[in-house]
Parts: structure tokens; C-alpha cells; sequence
């Protein structure tokens, strides 16, 4: 199933909602939700990631993290935002004692981290918990290129760069900018 960005910042801030109302895993499933939204990571990045992935030795949230991307093969270093910093921390400070090398995004099992499919089953819940039908893993990272070319005037270029495509028609296509939106734009230009 082809998926959406999430356009509108009242469902954005619904869906986090709804996760936190989750039950024992609801922080845990924000974390997800908010991690994916503003980091570019690939939902594959994103759930291999360890508690030392993101804390510092002194066990404090860090300030960025730098991973391997699965896909590329390519070094990437994402700052943490405030948004990601604060719910991490709750996160990690309701843990308790915990070892760098567990899974940020544990299983029930807690020896490995939950799996895309589980992932895909939690958004979409929350989506349709909010109104969204076609929401899923990837519209996370497609969530996080539409907003920020909505954020930055339409840059086409740094989006197309965060997200490392090849081509800008493929970033266009995949944030969700479609013929009737660049048309309205020109429209609605009027210099």
C-alpha cells in the first residue's frame, strides 16, 4: 500500500497523542513516531538503533547520532532536535538501568527491537485513530521531507539531499507534491 506524508500539524500532534495513550509501550511508540518525523531515517535506521546509539556515556540524551544507513551504505550524522531530546529523555529516564547495547525500540521480548511489520501495525492504528487511512513506516520519512519543504520555501534541492534521492522529480513525487499543488503555486503567486 502507497503511503502519505502527514500534512497537517493538528494529526501530527493527534497521532502523538494517541501513542502516548498506548498503554506501557505509548512513549516507547512516540518516540518512534517523533524520531521518524524529524530525522529522515529510514524506518530500517531507525528501529536498529541501541540505547548507545543515542545516549552519551554520562548517560545523557546526545546531541546528534551518526549511523551507517542500511540502504546507501552512506555515513549520516542527524542532529536531535528539541522535539526528539525531550521525549528521549522521558523515555530513557523510564527505563531505569539500562545497557547501550538493548534496542531503543524493544520487543516484548527485549533482546531485540520490534519488527518493521510490528512498526507499520502501530502507525497505521494510530492513524486511523485520528482520521488518516494511508499511513504507515515510510510516511514518516515522508512526513519529514514534506515539512521541511514546506518549511524552507519549497527547497527542492536540501530536501532532495537530506533524503539522498537521485533526482528531484522522485523527491517531489515521494514528499506528495503533486501537479495540482505546484499549479496552485503558481497561481497563488500573483507578483
Amino acid at each position: 500500500m502507497e503511503v502519505d506524508p502527514i500534512r497537517d500539524t493538528k494529526k501530527i500532534a493527534a497521532i502523538r497523542e494517541v501513542l502516548r495513550a498506548g498503554g506501557k509501550n505509548g512513549i516507547r511508540n512516540e518516540v518512534m513516531f517523533t524520531m521518524g518525523i524529524n530525522s529522515s531515517l529510514r524506518i530500517s535506521d531507525l528501529l536498529s538503533l541501541t540505547i548507545g546509539d543515542v545516549v552519551d556515556k554520562s548517560g545523557t540524551v546526545a546531541k546528534d547520532i551518526a549511523l551507517k544507513e542500511r540502504k546507501t551504505g552512506k555515513l549520516k550524522r542527524i542532529p536531535l532536535n528539541k522535539a526528539i531530546r525531550d521525549v528521549l529523555t522521558e523515555y530513557i529516564n523510564s527505563l531505569g538501568e539500562v545497557d547501550p547495547n538493548m534496542p531503543l525500540f524493544q520487543s516484548r521480548q527485549g533482546s531485540s527491537p520490534i519488527c518493521r511489520w510490528r512498526a507499520r501495525q502501530i502507525l497505521s492504528l494510530a492513524g486511523e485513530m485520528v482520521g488518516l487511512k494511508r499511513i504507515g513506516t515510510h510516511s514518516l520519512r515522508k512526513t519529514f521531507g514534506y515539512h521541511v519543504y514546506q518549511k524552507t520555501g519549497g527547497n527542492l534541492g536540501l530536501v532532495q539531499k537530506l533524503l539522498n534521492h537521485a533526482s528531484s522529480a522522485d523527491t517531489l513525487r515521494y514528499i506528495g507534491i503533486d501537479k495540482e499543488q505546484m499549479d496552485n503555486t503558481y497561481l497563488e503567486l500573483n507578483l
